[in-house]
């Protein structure tokens, strides 16, 4: 069983930066996290839950959603078992609850092939 938490998320103004992180537990979740797929995806009111950015096991393959693309970095640390986001030059089409996921073996932007969520965590970026 892997539980994941999310923390971090705030109200910000655009233009500014802030870190999501994403702590996993469990009690094979340092060796999941060396294994097996993680990701971010976000939904804004009113709208589907959409893909953010995903990092594999190793950690050396990456892959963003265009809207987020040069603005947003994803990483890991595995020895902290903690994902995190890094969100730059912030706009207000970002605000949203922001979810982190973990499953596939590899990287993916499928919804459906992650086995494990958060229970996600609000983010808004003001004008």
């Amino acid at each position: 069983q892997v539980q994941l938490i999310e923390s971090g998320g705030g109200l910000v103004q655009a233009g500014d930066s802030l870190r999501l992180s994403c702590a996993g537990s469990g009690p094979t979740f340092s060796v999941w996290i060396t294994t097996y797929s993680m990701a971010w995806f976000r939904q804004a009111p009113g709208k589907e839950r959409e893909f953010v950015a995903t990092i594999a096991g190793t950690g050396v393959i990456t892959n963003y959603a265009d809207s987020v693309k040069g603005r947003f970095t994803i990483s890991k640390d595995n020895a902290k078992k903690t994902m995190y986001l890094q969100m730059e030059h912030l706009k207000p089409e970002d605000t949203a609850v922001y979810y982190c996921a973990t499953g596939p073996t590899s990287t993916s932007t499928i919804e459906s092939r992650y086995k494990y969520w958060g229970q996600g965590i609000q983010v808004t970026v003001s004008s």
